[in-house]
């Protein structure tokens, strides 16, 4: 029974990723323009934009439609092995997996949808003492990618370090070099 509520965890939050993701790009596209629409003063604006690259508006040139599509599989195909090997009991690592799968599958359809690019119409402005400065505009599945991606990072090293500690603890001292 935890096996298939776990796995349900992980296709849960990548449907629900792809869902949301697929709702708001259809909103935007229906009801933004280029024009920015304030949502809190000028730190956080609607706009639609269409972006050919990827994240943080990387460009390969003309085929960078293909180039991230072929790259979007590669790392779905992997993330799906990484799936499989999760032990049920692994509940964070399978939503984290989910978060960056929904993500993926999100922006790889708009890929296959459209030549324009990925839909993207969130825009952040930071006001520092020293200046102002844009994040790059983005959307739901780029959010999903980089704070599942940030948070499979730490999964994954902790569990590095953990195996790091016992294979050290499990290690015979007289074995141990001086």
């Amino acid at each position: 029974m935890g096996r298939i509520s776990s796995r349900g965890l992980f296709w849960g939050v990548a449907t629900g990723v792809v869902v949301l993701d697929f709702v708001t790009k259809q909103l935007a596209v229906a009801h933004l323009s280029r024009v920015p629409v304030p949502i809190l003063g000028d730190w956080l604006l609607l706009r639609l934009v269409y972006n050919p690259g990827a994240a943080f508006g990387i460009h390969v040139g003309e085929h960078s439609r293909w180039v991230f599509m072929a790259l979007a599989i590669v790392a779905l195909v992997v993330l799906g092995a990484m799936v499989r090997q999760t032990s049920p009991d692994q509940r964070f690592r399978l939503l984290t997996l989910g978060l960056v799968c929904g993500g993926a599958v999100g922006n790889l359809i708009d890929r296959i949808r459209s030549s324009a690019g990925v839909v993207d119409f969130i825009d952040v402005w930071i006001t520092l003492w020293f200046g102002r400065f844009h994040w790059p505009t983005f959307n739901v599945a780029d959010m999903a990618v980089s704070c599942g991606a940030a948070a499979l990072a730490v999964v994954l090293w902790t569990e590095g370090q953990r195996t790091h500690e016992v294979g050290t603890q499990s290690r015979n001292p007289a074995e141990a070099s001086p």
